[in-house]
């Protein structure tokens, strides 16, 4: 499977029939070994909103916070950050304002 980078750790993504033994569970950020699970099956949509949503896990891990508080705020930008990365071609627009700088 692929890997992502987070703060310099790299992430293994794994895609599982089975996410935490949890039949309603579509994705987790495991900290402790650096890997995303995402549950087998999913529609396209839903598979690419648990990636964004598990990867923002780990980026607020990465970033120093702790704790179970911040689900509220990793579900509320990880679907708007979902939407930002799908409907814009991020590299090219990065390319861009580079160039403009």
């Amino acid at each position: 499977m692929q890997n992502v980078k987070v703060a310099g750790i790299e992430y293994n993504v794994q895609i599982k029939e089975l996410v935490d033994n949890d039949p309603n569970t579509y994705g987790s950020c495991v900290y402790h070994d650096a890997h995303i699970e995402i549950r087998k099956g999913l529609s396209r949509e839903r598979t690419e909103q648990t990636f964004v949503h598990e990867l923002m896990h780990a980026t607020i891990f990465e970033a120093g916070y702790r704790g179970d508080e911040y689900e509220e705020l990793v579900e509320r930008l990880s679907v708007v950050l979902h939407q930002v990365i799908k409907e814009n071609d991020l590299p090219r627009l990065l390319e861009q304002v580079a160039e403009q700088g």
